[in-house]
Parts: C-alpha cells; structure tokens; sequence
C-alpha cells in the first residue's frame, strides 16, 4: 500500500447544467444547479484513498460551513488531515458549466486555498518525510508546493506534479520543476507548458516528453482524453494505450481520478507502470460515465471487478 501526500485545492463545487456554452453577449437557461464537494487536491486524494492508498492531505479551508463539511469528507475516506489549516477566508469554489455532452468549464474562486504557505507545509514535514508520493497541482500557491517538493527530495520521497490549471512552463518556479519526478498534464496543459499546439499523435508526444526532459523532468504521463494515456518514466521507453470505452456522462474528475489511482498503484521502481496505467484508465472510465466529481470515483474492488470483465 503506497503512502500519498497530496498538496491541493478543497473546492466547493457549483453545477450548472447547460445545453452548451454562452455565446459572447448570449444568455442561456441554466436546466439544473447543484452543489458538490471538489477541488483537484480532494479529488486526487479521495481517489488515491478509495484505491487502497495511505492518503494524507495539505490544504486550507475557510472558517465556514464548507471548510467543516470538507473536513468531515476527507475524514470519513479514511484521510489523515492533520495537514489541514483554517483559514479568515472563505473555503474556495468552482463554478463548472456542464454541458449536455459531459464536457466542462471550470471558473475558480482560490479563497482559503490561495493562502495556503510554504510555513503551512512545513507544520506536515513529517507527513512528507514518511511518504512513498507526494502529489501537487496549481490550485495552491506555488511557494507551498515548491516547499512540499524540496521536503520530499530531502527524504528521497517520489514527487508527482499536475500541471492544472493550464500554466506555461516559463511561469513555473524552477524550484518545482527541479524536484519533479513525474509530470501529468494532460494534453491541452502538455502543449501550454511548451508553447505548442495540442496534437494526440505520437511523434508530437514524444517531441513533447524529450522538451519536458529538458526541464529536468524525467517521468511524463500525458492523459490524451478520448485518444488514450501516452507515459514515458525513464526517458528511453514510450509507450501509449487506449482508454477503455464507455458512455461519457460527467468528465469533471476524470484526470484527478487518474492521478489518484496511479499514485496508488504505482512502484517506486516504476517497473509496474504499464499496469498502473491500465489500473488508473480503468478507474477513470468509470468515474467518466457517472455524474459528479468526488462521488463518481470508483473504489478499488469496483475497478478491480470491471477489469476482470474485461478478460
């Protein structure tokens, strides 16, 4: 069972569901709202979680009813929050317009995790020195996640970053870069690191894999949506496959739902990631074809089930 620390984002989700996206100067009729629990950091978590792994998480939270049910969330996973700090400031919040296709747009308020600290990570040192992973996104302020990565490197602790929301490689702090041990963007985020165009084929992944080695960065793992998961751990052996085929109803946690269950699943060695990879397709392809984000995460004994009706 891998030890997972995840440095995130708490977000309180709010769901309107659209016909499609507004035109500029357009108003639409919202046909349905609702209220989640979210955020890429307790989206990644609970994955992690939920597949078997030891999860302890970093973050911040207002000092409102939102904060309290978020802590109580992660609790109720069997989530050490320990590493949880409150904040004078409202919890964050994420506005998805969900289209009737199950494709989403995400605007998010960073509230208490905006002040989330590098003096904040440094209080759950301890957490960091007893983990397998440390797992990152850019929903928290890059000061916290550098601290938690130069933290992980001082005890030989495997560190993964996603890159999200999409950020240019140039607007990175080298420092986090430097301590990165595998990167997961998907491919839209890939492009933006390197100033490129968004492409799934092969070649274009492997220019882009060879650019991102070039920032120091060894392990890439690029999740390319309906095109598969292109991964490249030791910089010598790519490797793509396919996702596995279902209905899409809610893509909101796919790519948190991904992370968290290879995090999971992973070695240190990396010499299983073929089928980590395959572990966490699966994994997100269940969570793509339900509704909602936290909730739609699969557990481990239902993907370990699905997987076996696939032989």
């Amino acid at each position: 069972m891998n030890k997972v620390v995840v440095i995130g984002s708490l977000n309180l989700d709010i769901i309107q569901n659209i016909k499609r996206l507004p035109l500029q100067g357009e108003t639409l009729r919202i046909d349905e709202r609702s209220m989640n629990l979210g955020g890429k950091g307790a989206n990644q978590a609970v994955a992690a979680a939920r597949q078997g792994a030891e999860v302890s998480f970093i973050g911040a939270i207002g000092k409102d009813a939102a904060g309290q049910q978020f802590k109580a969330l992660l609790e109720e996973e069997g989530i050490n929050v320990s590493g949880l700090r409150e904040k004078d400031t409202a919890t964050g919040s994420a506005t998805i317009l969900l289209e009737e296709d199950g494709h989403n747009t995400i605007l998010v308020y960073g509230g208490a995790n905006a002040e989330l600290s590098a003096d904040d990570v440094v209080m759950s040192e301890s957490l960091i020195a007893d983990a397998d992973y440390v797992v990152a996104q850019f929903e928290v302020p890059q000061e916290a996640v550098a601290k938690g990565f130069y933290l992980a490197k001082k005890y030989g602790v495997k560190t993964v970053l996603n890159p999200a929301p999409v950020m240019n490689a140039k607007d990175i702090d080298p420092a986090i870069l430097a301590c990165t041990d595998i990167i997961v963007p998907n491919e839209t985020e890939a492009a933006a690191l390197l100033e490129r165009e968004p492409s799934t084929k092969y070649e274009d992944l492997l220019a882009v894999s060879d650019a991102i080695s070039e920032l120091s960065v060894q392990g890439t793992i690029i999740t390319l949506g309906e095109d598969g998961v292109y991964y490249n751990l030791d910089g010598k052996d790519p490797h793509t496959r396919p996702i596995f085929k279902v209905k899409a109803v809610d893509t909101t946690a796919a790519g948190d739902t991904f992370i968290g269950a290879v995090v999971s699943q992973l070695k240190l060695d990396a010499t299983n990631v073929a089928d980590a990879v395959e572990y966490a397709c699966k994994a997100s392809s269940l969570a793509v074809s339900r509704s909602g984000a936290i909730r739609s995460i699969p557990t481990h004994s239902e993907v370990v089930r699905s997987l076996h009706n696939e032989d």
